[in-house]
């Protein structure tokens, strides 16, 4: 059955929401003001699949991707880029009325630059037990199978060809595989996760699966299968080499403007905690210009910021610790002899770790964030403590998509 609807707005994830007597109904790859024909999704009753456009909005624009509208990588490349930009401003501040706070947005910063540095390709089986290697549709376990993305940057060249052979190499193991991808200044770096244990002989062949290809290294979970040469990124003058299937930031012109924004609001702070900190993208650069503790639960991280800062010269001393700070955040006393702190959380947030800064008398505090959802509820709490919210700073790294980074600054 099929049903007619007016779109009416944007939701926060790039869908198009209808309202209706029996509320909000949602349909992605719509616009405001069209008029489409869906039906419904099975066990979604509030969601709508899209058959056609009746109507299309004058803000309608063609995607770029083959894809676009069956894989589930990118939610809009088919809205005018300033109303896209204007969108994406808007969910940041949306999040922060939302929460109660008045504080000026900035204009969003377009971090995409030459594409993005890594990637997760998925390998499952399809019908007639046909490998299929690509992303997942929307909302969806089914892979959508690709030969190329538009979004990756060059130096992700050939990495599609290379996930394409790892996934027929381990064809005879029958698990569903997923396929990391990071392009690293010495060449590409793959991590294969869901193969199981392997044996010598299949270890063999994927290493010469590995030279065949050219892979700067290949490893299962994060257990070394083949290296031809260590990857390694620059980060400010420091030269870092990246751990098995380690987290990057997605662009490299978005690490830069994310770091370029941070190191202006910390200034001439001369002790800096670097939280959540990765594998140094700021705590390296920081330590150019401030003493530095860097901390993160990950210890092969915080391994690679340390290998980094004894290998480079002109830094000031950074103390690196492995610390979970969801379990075991910081509290007030620790940060008492700090200039300014700097939290970088994964989606979740930081909720325990605000209410312990909201208690400090830390002057000074730089957050960034990935969901401006937990942002401002962790902004709410710092807020409710006594600092200012002075400075909020949209960053797009993944353009097309409905995901955003903020930077934002705390005053005490």
């Amino acid at each position: 059955m099929t049903e007619r609807l007016v779109i009416a707005r944007l939701a926060h994830r790039g869908d198009g929401i209808a309202d209706t007597p029996a509320g909000p109904l949602y349909v992605p790859y719509t616009l405001p003001g069209e008029t489409v024909e869906v039906e419904r999704v099975p066990g979604h009753p509030d969601r709508r699949h899209l058959l056609h456009v009746d109507t299309p909005s004058a803000e309608r624009i063609a995607p770029f991707c083959q894809h676009f509208g069956i894989c589930g990588g990118c939610a809009i490349q088919h809205w005018t880029a300033e109303r896209y930009r204007e969108w994406k401003r808007e969910l940041v501040v949306t999040a922060l009325r939302q929460a109660g706070l008045d504080a000026p947005v900035e204009a969003l910063i377009d971090a995409h630059g030459e594409g993005r540095r890594r990637a997760t390709f998925h390998a499952r089986r399809g019908q007639r037990d046909v490998i299929e290697v690509g992303f997942a549709a929307l909302r969806a376990h089914q892979v959508v199978a690709i030969d190329r993305c538009p979004v990756l940057a060059p130096s992700l060249d050939g990495a599609l060809k290379a996930a394409w052979a790892l996934a027929e190499e381990l064809r005879p193991e029958r698990k569903p595989l997923d396929i990391q991808t990071t392009a690293s200044d010495a060449g590409l770096d793959i991590d294969v996760r869901g193969s199981g244990a392997l044996t010598s002989a299949r270890s063999q062949d994927l290493a010469r699966l590995a030279e065949t290809h050219r892979l700067a290294r290949l490893t299962r979970h994060g257990e070394l299968i083949a290296q031809r040469v260590t990857p390694t990124i620059l980060v400010g003058r420091a030269r870092v080499a990246l751990p098995p299937g380690g987290f990057l930031q997605a662009t490299a012109a978005g690490e830069t403007a994310l770091a370029r924004l941070v190191a202006s609001h910390v200034g001439e702070a001369k002790r800096i905690a670097d939280l959540f900190c990765g594998i140094g993208p700021f705590a390296l650069r920081l330590a150019e210009r401030a003493r530095v503790t860097a901390v993160d639960q990950d210890a092969t991280a915080i391994a690679a910021i340390e290998h980094a800062a004894r290998a480079t010269q002109g830094l000031k001393p950074i103390e690196a610790q492995v610390r979970d700070l969801f379990r075991r955040p910081w509290v007030a006393q620790e940060f008492k002899n700090f200039d300014a702190v700097v939290f970088d959380p994964p989606r979740q947030g930081a909720e325990a770790l605000a209410r312990e800064l909201a208690k400090s008398a830390v002057p000074l505090l730089i957050a960034v964030s990935c969901n401006p959802a937990t942002f401002a509820r962790d902004a709410r709490i710092l807020a409710d403590g006594g600092y200012r919210l002075t400075a909020v700073t949209p960053v797009d790294q993944f353009r097309h998509s409905a995901h955003v980074e903020v930077v934002a600054r705390f005053e005490r």
